[in-house]
């Protein structure tokens, strides 16, 4: 029924053996990186790639600060204390989401609230964030006050779903409207653009990962981006374990948390990062074949919104309906092509599923639909 399908994704990788969903790429400076950072001893969390990295990443971002962390989870619980979410806190975020986007907000000890999401960026809808605040909230000493529960809504984290953009603009006048802190999770989303501007760069904060199937990649690793000095400030304080700086005493001011990513890590992206834009142009040149080939289909090839530059982390098509979705699961992984439906929806999970929902009919209809096909770059 695919074969099609299968054809051209094993022609276009040029193989029948396992084609990976999304695998690294280690084609530049990593080995001599590696080299020069065992050679100087300095493998933990002190060293001179560390720094780098952050310099040169706040950078390419266009953010003033970058405060590098252990993976991507991290920075954003980090994140979320720094934005005051506490115990019976609440958070905003969409159900169409990996889990480790509300773990965060679980290890700090506050309720996700989940919001539908726009079909065509598969990202947080400004429409329906606007409508349910307006329906069940209000202010009050500058604060967002629930109605239903009592609670203070802290936070928004939206995510840029598979590198998509999602239309982070309005999203940020609503926070802004309803004293909002708003995160970007932009774990997925490095290279991407919304009219002209880096995501993660909207919000106060945003966060990023360098997992293994990230566009580049250390193993793990992640980081804050922020244009606001003090925040930058305490991130870095709050990930090194809150250790008051001194040439030799053990002095800690507050909990902090050892999520500071290590050196040996950061060496690896700093190479990974020389190669960011190559890996980019091959990714936009992939989504265009796919784009292509899947015009005229029975199956609809997902394109960056409007008013984007998308990175095409990974490759999305939308199916007719749940049994087509399984079908073209089941042959092209039968075919060792490595394709993976699209999360479960965070109040499917026992963890949330008491959490509050506003209507998400979008959500559901994607999680049927959507596949994401084999997305790794292609060296030429």
């Amino acid at each position: 029924m695919f074969e099609n399908a299968v054809q051209f994704i094993q022609s276009t990788y040029k193989t029948t053996e396992l084609i990976p969903l999304h695998e690294p790429k280690f084609v530049g400076n990593e080995k001599k990186y590696l080299n020069e950072c065992i050679d100087s001893t300095f493998v933990s969390s002190v060293g001179r790639f560390v720094d780098e990295f952050e310099e040169k990443i706040a950078n390419y971002t266009g953010a003033k600060y970058a405060i590098a962390t252990s993976n991507g989870t991290s920075a954003l619980h980090v994140s979320l204390l720094l934005a005051n979410v506490g115990r019976n806190d609440e958070v905003i975020t969409q159900p169409l989401t990996f889990v480790a986007t509300c773990n965060a907000i679980n290890y700090c000890g506050a309720q996700p609230i989940f919001i539908d999401v726009d079909k065509d960026t598969m990202g947080l809808s400004p429409s329906a964030l606007h409508g349910f605040l307006e329906k069940n909230t209000h202010i009050k000493n500058q604060q967002c006050i629930n109605n239903k529960t009592g609670r203070v809504i802290k936070a928004c984290v939206p995510m840029h779903t598979f590198g998509q953009p999602c239309r982070i603009d309005e999203i940020k006048d609503i926070c802004d409207r309803y004293y909002i802190n708003l995160i970007e999770d932009a774990a997925e989303s490095l290279g991407s653009f919304y009219k002209n501007k880096h995501t993660g760069t909207f919000g106060q904060m945003g966060v990023m990962s360098f997992n293994g199937n990230k566009i580049i990649t250390a193993g793990g690793g992640g980081c804050i981006i922020t244009n606001n000095e003090v925040l930058a400030k305490k991130a870095k304080h709050l990930t090194t374990t809150a250790k008051v700086p001194h040439k030799w005493d053990f002095n800690h001011d507050m909990v902090g948390y050892n999520y500071r990513m290590p050196n040996i890590n950061a060496a690896l992206l700093v190479a990974q990062l020389e190669n960011l834009d190559s890996f980019i142009n091959s990714k936009r040149k992939l989504a265009s074949m796919y784009k292509k080939f899947f015009n005229g289909t029975d199956y609809t090839f997902v394109k960056e919104p409007m008013d984007s530059k998308s990175n095409y982390w990974l490759n999305s098509i939308l199916l007719k309906n749940k049994q087509q979705r399984d079908e073209f699961l089941n042959e092209t992984n039968s075919n060792n092509i490595m394709t993976r439906p699209i999360w479960m929806l965070m109040n499917k999970l026992p963890m949330y599923e008491h959490a509050q929902c506003g209507d998400l009919t979008n959500s559901e209809w994607l999680e049927e639909r959507v596949v994401n096909i084999p997305s790794s770059v292609i060296i030429s």
